[in-house]
């Protein structure tokens, strides 16, 4: 656990608040992550809500499951699983504003009797053992300083049986060129996110931790038209981002996270990373 880190995370979703609200966040779901389209999709809010839903169809969520919603953001994911399935939801974040904007959602939505949000490191968690039946972690795990102990930590923390589901970024290799990996990096520092991991690590750190059933599916053409969407947004409103931070209206966190959101969909165009669904088991 780096504290330092952790901090800068804190920081950078304290700083983005507005940013999300105003550009990002659906009528229907506060979503701190992408959206999947398919044909039954009309629109950015669908889509939002669409990527919960495949989800939960890839880690078979059920009646009577008790989640646990690893890096909750503002709480959308959570609330949808509890307004959709007869299920328990415990939600976790870094970030304080996210723990009472998730809470005062919930009670809103009248699901805070089955959902609880608190802050938590998910690398070191104070749950004890084989707590859940399920971990979800949508764009989350991303964030971790080190990948293998966000798996070491689900581990220990999943029944026998229990399931983890994460939807992330992956690397397409390590390492790449020089130019490459600069370009990657351009965008991951502006969102607070140390590194990615190439898929033949993740797997690597799941085997090690002892998961079975490891399974990656790269979903990047669904969720492509939403990556797009940000990069037309940011490029569009570039200049004036500039102008509002030369005046001091915004600091270079909004500003690293402006520029992140354009370099993100270069480095998808220039294959550097992809999106994929990654599931696991516990034997």
């Amino acid at each position: 656990m780096d504290l330092e880190y952790n901090k800068s995370i804190v920081s950078y979703y304290d700083n983005t608040r507005l940013d999300y609200r105003i550009l990002w966040f659906g009528k229907k779901n506060r979503a701190v992550h992408f959206g999947y389209y398919d044909q039954e999709v009309k629109s950015h809010d669908e889509a939002l809500l669409n990527l919960n839903k495949v989800l939960a169809l890839k880690s078979c969520v059920k009646d009577g499951d008790i989640i646990l919603d690893a890096g909750c953001g503002q709480g959308g994911s959570s609330i949808w699983l509890a307004e959709n399935y007869n299920v328990q939801v415990t939600g976790i974040t870094l970030v304080p504003h996210q723990v009472v904007k998730a809470q005062k959602a919930a009670r809103k939505s009248q699901m805070d009797d089955r959902i609880s949000f608190s802050e938590q490191d998910y690398t070191n968690t104070n749950f004890k053992d084989e707590t859940f039946t399920l971990i979800w972690a949508c764009e989350s795990m991303c964030h971790a300083n080190e990948k293998l102990d966000f798996y070491k930590e689900a581990f220990r923390l999943l029944k026998p049986g229990g399931r983890l589901i994460c939807a992330d970024y992956i690397r397409n290799k390590r390492p790449l060129q020089k130019e490459g990996e600069k370009l990657l990096h351009e965008w991951l520092d502006g969102w607070s996110i140390k590194d990615l991991d190439a898929l033949f690590e993740h797997k690597r750190h799941a085997e090690q931790c002892g998961f079975v059933e490891f399974e990656l599916e790269n979903i990047t053409e669904y969720i492509k038209p939403s990556l797009r969407h940000l990069h037309s947004m940011a490029s569009k409103l570039l200049r004036f981002g500039q102008f509002l931070k030369g005046i001091g209206l915004r600091n270079s966190i909004n500003h690293g996270n402006h520029v992140g959101s354009i370099k993100q969909f270069e480095a998808l165009e220039n294959k550097l990373w992809y999106y994929g669904l990654l599931s696991l088991k516990k034997a």
